[in-house]
């Protein structure tokens, strides 16, 4: 007797799972389809993401060859190209390398406006960001307003900022400039003093504490 219920209840199941079937079934190999075309989609998605990254390197390479063989205009001519289409990074490091052959060649102007739209750029690492603001002092230390080149400066001189130690000594030529030989000389001293500086900018400011008497 408990053979026949066994059946029965075996039976029953099937019939539950056969209308739930026709029911569902057409949703469950919808999300299948939807699983499979989404890797699919993810691996290829990968494969073209490295072979364009390949293909922004080799162009990178090929400007950067440029420019050392002295074909200064077609080298800027491929780094504008770069950065007008290249990815967020690529593109970045495509405007650094023409702002620096514009400034090279005298036209630092040119240089400044690319440094400037970098230093604007919201999509650039912050790095290369800080980086633009660090080149922009470095083209205008004997022109710029020594208290707004200070200001725009004084955000980069935070402890985990990678420029920190370019920022500051920066700040202190401005002090010196601007007639603050106090100021001047606390910032060389910090830096002076800063073990974690580079050794070639920490012999730079105790050659100027020097020369401040100090």
């Amino acid at each position: 007797m408990s053979d026949i219920f066994q059946e029965i209840d075996e039976d029953l199941r099937r019939d539950r799972l056969t209308q739930l079937w026709k029911r569902y079934g057409n949703y469950v190999i919808a999300a299948a389809a939807l699983i499979v075309l989404g890797t699919v989609g993810i691996v290829g998605w990968r494969e073209y993401s490295e072979r364009r990254n390949l293909a922004q390197a080799q162009s990178f390479l090929q400007a950067m060859e440029l420019a050392e063989s002295g074909d200064t205009a077609g080298a800027k001519a491929a780094f504008a190209k770069l950065a007008e289409e290249g990815a967020a990074g690529y593109a970045t490091l495509a405007r650094l390398q023409e702002a620096a052959l514009a400034a090279k060649s005298g036209d630092t102007a040119g240089a400044l406006k690319l440094y400037d739209g970098i230093a604007a750029d919201s999509r650039a690492d912050q790095s290369f960001r800080d980086l633009a603001v660090i080149l922009i002092a470095q083209h205008t230390i004997d022109t710029a307003d020594p208290a707004q080149l200070t200001e725009r400066l004084a955000p980069l001189t935070q402890q985990k900022n990678p420029w920190r130690h370019s920022a500051l000594e920066m700040q202190a030529l401005l002090a010196k400039r601007a007639g603050d030989a106090a100021k001047a000389k606390e910032l060389y001293t910090k830096l002076a003093d800063d073990l974690s500086a580079p050794q070639g900018l920490r012999a730079r400011a105790a050659e100027m504490l020097a020369i401040f008497g100090g």
